[in-house]
């Protein structure tokens, strides 16, 4: 019989550490991107006469950045958590798929399964590792159990075999999507706080202008310039939660589909065999 308790506990340390990871980032890539705006893209040496309150140097982006105002910081913050989730996703999911490629393993396993050498399967398994290994290992377990018990009729024996790949799957795969909602997150939200910031950028330049008494085309190209830093900020931090997240949900569905494909097998080589 298979363990679920063990696979249980392995499944909730997971996601013990995906929420754990979650719950430091947060506030650790606020901190970051604080100081960064705070002591690199406000250092005085990239603003006129040292004043981070004037003008920035010309062509100095870090100063320009920093006139972005209060939403540069959690801009930063946004890509510093996009790129931090998605190498954490990255590494869990090459964990997680195995040593080997799927649709090779898979093929593999067809081919065991046709010449009725279960061991040799087993021992596949054991050397993809992986989610998608540790899901067909449970599979071919109970298969053997399956082709020894008594009391059961064919359908039963298959249904039972079906369902302890369904339960595995579903304590294994879950586990894959930890944290890509962040990145799902991000990929709208990161637009808008950009554009948000943009607007008030916007506000700032022309309540100046307004100050002012008289227009003032430097004083209003600065301002919009500050403005859209924002904006690619925003853009920027989208497009690469949108990239990463598109190509980890494809991973997982192969993975899944691959799973399906081997899961189909086994329940097919033992209607044929038993």
């Amino acid at each position: 019989m298979s363990n679920p308790k063990v696979k249980s506990e392995n499944s909730n340390s997971t996601g013990t550490f995906s929420r754990l990871f979650a719950s430091i980032l947060i506030p650790v890539a606020i901190g970051i991107g604080v100081l960064i705006y705070l002591y690199i893209l406000g250092n005085p040496i990239n603003f006129e006469d040292g004043n981070p309150e004037g003008h920035p140097l010309p062509g100095n982006y870090l100063g320009m950045m920093y006139k972005g105002g209060l939403m540069v910081p959690i801009l930063m913050a946004s890509m510093i958590i996009v790129i931090s989730v998605s190498i954490e996703r990255a590494i869990s999911l090459s964990v997680a798929s195995g040593k080997g490629s799927i649709p090779l393993f898979v093929r593999k396993i067809k081919g065991y399964l046709d010449s009725n050498d279960l061991n040799s399967a087993m021992k596949e398994c054991d050397k993809q590792k992986g989610s998608v290994g540790n899901v067909i290992h449970e599979g071919l377990k109970k298969y053997t159990e399956m082709a020894t018990a008594t009391g059961m009729d064919k359908e039963q024996k298959m249904l039972a075999i079906q369902k302890e790949i369904e339960e595995s799957t579903s304590l294994e795969l879950p586990m894959l999507e930890k944290n890509l909602v962040i990145l799902a997150t991000f990929a709208s939200v990161a637009t808008l706080l950009g554009l948000f910031g943009t607007v008030l950028g916007m506000i700032r330049a022309f309540s100046a202008i307004a100050t002012a008494g008289a227009p003032d085309a430097v004083a209003l190209s600065t301002g919009i310039s500050e403005a859209l830093i924002n904006t690619a900020l925003g853009i920027g931090t989208s497009a690469l939660a949108i990239i990463f997240y598109n190509v980890y949900t494809t991973k997982i569905d192969g993975m899944t589909y691959g799973i399906d494909e081997a899961g189909f097998s086994i329940a097919q080589s033992f209607a044929a065999k038993h």
